[in-house]
């Protein structure tokens, strides 16, 4: 996630986003390796856009939902990024999320081409999306 933090950036339409923080049982984190473009290729935190008259709860618990196959129920905010997108300004407000069924597999679907539960061995291997890890970790949600 990279923060957008020149003047233009500001003049740019801002677009509502959502982003899940999922932690299983294991204190894994859910994690989807994006499909298509913008970071296609790279790991980040299940999310997408609000869609017109939805709450940022629902939005991302559709997400989660179209993304990994996974119900679950969103809890709080846990931090706020803006990113600079293609003629855009994405304001991301991540959630943490509680899974409904513990026992549920995640399968990768809509815009991601993979998802996993990662500890914290190996979101040292993978390539995230930019200052994903930072960010989470600042806001102390990262596996430990």
């Amino acid at each position: 996630m990279s923060h957008a933090t020149d003047a233009f950036a500001a003049e740019l339409p801002v677009v509502a986003c959502v982003g899940a923080v999922v932690l299983d049982a294991r204190g894994r984190l859910l994690l989807i390796r994006r499909g298509h473009e913008p970071g296609r290729g790279l790991w980040s935190v299940p999310g997408g856009r609000v869609e017109a008259g939805e709450s940022a709860a629902a939005a991302v618990e559709r997400e989660v939902r179209e993304e990994t196959g996974l119900a679950v129920r969103a809890g709080t905010e846990v931090g706020r990024v803006r990113v600079r997108g293609p003629g855009v300004l994405y304001d991301v407000v991540d959630l943490t999320c509680t899974l409904l069924d513990p026992e549920a597999t995640p399968v990768a679907g809509d815009d991601a081409d993979a998802v996993t539960f990662a500890d914290a061995a190996d979101l040292e291997r993978l390539t995230c999306t930019p200052q994903l890890l930072e960010t989470l970790r600042g806001w102390g949600v990262l596996p430990t």
